[in-house]
């Protein structure tokens, strides 16, 4: 069990070393995801900014969090608009999906493609 996930940290380490993303801007969405969805909310990057053959393209945001929050788009609201002031003005867009909700085709996708920050 160790062992394995092991390598699910050092692959995902590896995916994310190949996204057209900067180290700064990985850390401040990891920051703001734990600031506005709690400590052990994951984040996906997914999109055209895993593609490393694209360039341009704005930044597509998979939240997962962890517990059933109030006031979803609020958060959703208030992080984006945290990003921009840290990041500079970017296209970026989050989604996020209640784990008492259905999946939705984009929520499929992100979770296939995405890679974890």
């Amino acid at each position: 069990m160790i062992e394995q996930d092991k390598y699910a940290r050092d692959r995902t380490s590896q995916q994310r070393q190949r996204v057209r993303l900067a180290p700064e801007f990985i850390v401040a969405i990891r920051r703001a995801t734990a600031r506005h969805f709690g400590p052990d909310a994951r984040v996906r990057l997914f999109g055209s900014r895993i593609d490393p053959s694209r360039r341009g393209g704005d930044i597509d945001l998979y939240i997962e969090p962890t517990e059933d929050l109030d006031d979803l788009l609020g958060r959703t609201l208030r992080m984006n608009a945290e990003l921009q002031m840290e990041l500079g003005e970017q296209r970026i867009d989050i989604l996020t999906r209640r784990r008492d909700r259905p999946s939705r085709p984009i929520d499929d996708e992100a979770l296939r493609t995405g890679v974890l920050l």
